[in-house]
């Protein structure tokens, strides 16, 4: 008798759950291991297990897939190193909202319809609320590297969709994560040393990596092999949102009136892009943020 399976919704649901949370569990350890340090360790546990899962054929890839895994490797190294960065200074709710206008600039220019100028405006509504709000009080600084992520995160999407089309499977990930460690190794080496003397960091680490990248990155693959991509666009507008619970429960961070005002709008831009765009090829879903 065949198992039910989980409705492909729920793992998006849980996939978006289990990214934000893993973000919040992160900044916890900030204290203790440094953004940069608290990097390292997701990048280098996640290459580890997925490695181990998929046990890429490195020797059979050609030139041009290493060049791609390299490329990947370099731009998922500023995604998660610069969102951790602006963690520090941002609760986790407005980062990801600011963050998430790099995917959504991506699917505007991909989609070019007039509609899209109207998602454009309202999402650039909602940064300017966040920009504002308590007479302009939010740290600036912070949200330029959420908005700088962002940019890296739509780079992500563009580059491993030519990895994966030169890669079968997930091993090419593997690789990036590999050499998206070794480029945060120099920032993040002492913080990450603190292990050394604290080894029940490792698992605070090791819980990230799983959240944030192995165990999302799994449940959307699942997802997306029984719902269109278009549907499972709308549901990761969701994100900000998530977010912002998990800001609440795991950091205590509340967001004001306005702010929820702000996220609300960015949410309904990256949800109505989603239902006005054309179909296309999916580009793989970034697994991290």
């Amino acid at each position: 008798m065949r198992r039910p399976e989980a409705p492909a919704p729920l793992l998006v649901m849980m996939s978006i759950a289990s990214v934000q949370f893993g973000s919040a569990v992160a900044r916890t350890l900030f204290d203790d291991l440094g953004a940069a340090g608290v990097t390292l360790l997701r990048l280098s546990i996640a290459a580890v297990i997925i490695a181990v899962a998929t046990r890429p054929r490195l020797r059979s890839w050609s030139g041009a897939a290493w060049r791609a895994a390299a490329v990947l490797g370099v731009v998922m190294a500023g995604m998660n190193l610069i969102f951790y960065l602006s963690l520090r200074t941002v609760p986790l709710g407005i980062a990801v909202t600011v963050e998430f206008l790099g995917p959504l600039l991506l699917a505007l220019v991909q989609t070019r319809k007039l509609i899209d100028l109207l998602w454009a405006l309202l999402a650039a509504a909602g940064v300017l609320l966040l920009g504002t709000a308590h007479g302009g009080s939010a740290p600036i600084g912070g949200l330029v590297l959420a908005f700088v992520a962002g940019l890296c995160w739509a780079g992500y999407i563009v580059f491993s969709a030519r990895l994966g089309g030169l890669v079968p499977g997930t091993g090419g990930l593997a690789v990036s994560l590999a050499v998206a460690a070794l480029l945060v190794l120099p920032f993040g080496f002492e913080g990450a040393s603190a292990v050394r003397d604290d080894p029940s960091l490792l698992i605070g680490g090791t819980a990230v990596a799983l959240l944030s990248s192995v165990l999302s990155y799994g449940l959307e693959i699942n997802a997306l092999r029984r719902i269109p991509t278009r549907v499972f666009g709308i549901l990761m507008s969701l994100e900000p949102a998530a977010a912002a619970l998990a800001g609440l429960l795991v950091l205590g961070q509340r967001l004001d009136a306005v702010e929820i005002v702000a996220l609300v709008l960015v949410m309904l831009a990256s949800a109505g892009v989603t239902l006005t765009a054309r179909s296309r090829p999916r580009s793989p879903e970034p697994i991290a943020v």
